[in-house]
């Protein structure tokens, strides 16, 4: 079966990332279109997901309008604030298909602010 450039791309990048992954360390995972963006924190060792954060989310889409950098803000300080509170400060970024530019930046950044290691 013949892949396309995006799919080969996400392989690239996430084989690369799990194959440094260790117990201690989780992989954040980065999805986002062009309206939304989500994101989890995953425990590749045993397959499972255990914590997420989205902007569809009714609590994150408070009625105001916001811009969809401020929008990967709050999502980037809501999935802080679950990850702290279930004690995980270092990650890896999977960045996927995605450029480390713009939205995906931001998140990045707003992550390390709120006390993520990676």
């Amino acid at each position: 079966m013949k892949l396309n450039t995006t799919i080969r791309k996400r392989f690239r990048v996430s084989n690369k990332v799990k194959k440094v992954s260790s117990n201690d360390r989780f992989r954040l995972s980065i999805s986002r279109s062009s309206k939304n963006i989500s994101a989890q924190i995953i425990d590749d060792t045993k397959s499972i997901t255990l914590i997420s954060a989205s902007s569809v989310e009714k609590d994150v889409k408070s009625g105001s309008k916001v811009n969809k950098t401020e929008l990967s803000k709050i999502v980037a300080e809501k999935l802080a604030k679950k990850a702290l509170q279930k004690k995980i400060t270092k990650i890896y970024f999977d960045r996927g298909v995605y450029k480390y530019h713009g939205r995906v930046k931001i998140f990045a950044e707003t992550l390390r602010k709120n006390g993520m290691e990676f």
